[in-house]
């Protein structure tokens, strides 16, 4: 347990002083556990298959990260942040709703392309299964996605009002069907890939508001 503390406080000490070298492995560390985590799942990674990979012992990567939900965390930190604050931005902004639900679906494959793999492992994880959901971290994570799936539903709603979107299917199967679409791609895509961003964007409002408008 002393071991552990001491450890404990050493992580503390280089995080606190924010070295480049320090902090550039760090990054590294995190960017191998999400990469395993999208490929293998992440409860079936451990922290020792971080290390094989990463080319360190295990009390190497103890000397970074306090464990295996801490490179989770760490991975998806912040990765909803900038998703909700534009998206909350496209509900007030000054466009019909086509627009807005198309300038939606643009910001998650951009996010998704930007963030990867990052994106990918917050998608396709079961939190209840990565975290205690009475922690004040998943609750963060739990809200953002709240306010997410809310400004998504304002648009959709907006535009069946409006007379732009057909109101014979339920607004909630509509953003779930788009939410659907645009996730999958953590399944298929990658950055560099057959298809751009741009390409993919471009199909997915295609497919999805062909068949939502009037």
């Amino acid at each position: 347990m002393a071991q552990k503390s001491g450890i404990s406080r050493r992580r503390a000490a280089a995080l606190s002083d924010g070295g480049a070298e320090y902090a550039a492995k760090r990054n590294e560390l995190i960017r191998v556990a999400a990469n395993l985590f999208k490929d293998r799942g992440y409860r079936s990674t451990s922290l020792n298959d971080v290390a094989q990979v990463a080319g360190l012992d295990r009390a190497t990567v103890y000397y970074y990260v306090g464990s295996k939900e801490e490179l989770f965390r760490e991975a998806v930190q912040g990765l909803l942040d900038d998703n909700v604050t534009r998206a909350e931005q496209l509900v007030r902004a000054k466009l019909d709703a086509r627009e807005k639900l198309e300038k939606l679906i643009e910001l998650l494959v951009f996010s998704y392309d930007k963030n990867y793999p990052y994106a990918q492992v917050y998608i396709q994880q079961d939190m209840q299964k990565v975290a205690d959901a009475t922690t004040s971290w998943a609750k963060e994570m739990s809200l953002q996605t709240h306010r997410f799936e809310k400004a998504v539903l304002s648009i959709i709603q907006e535009g069946v009002r409006n007379g732009a979107f057909r109101a014979d299917v339920p607004v909630d199967l509509i953003a779930n069907t788009i939410f659907g679409v645009v996730n999958w791609t953590h399944r298929w895509y990658k950055p560099g890939g057959k298809h751009t961003p741009q390409a993919v964007a471009g199909g997915f409002c295609k497919l999805v508001l062909d068949g939502l408008c009037k």
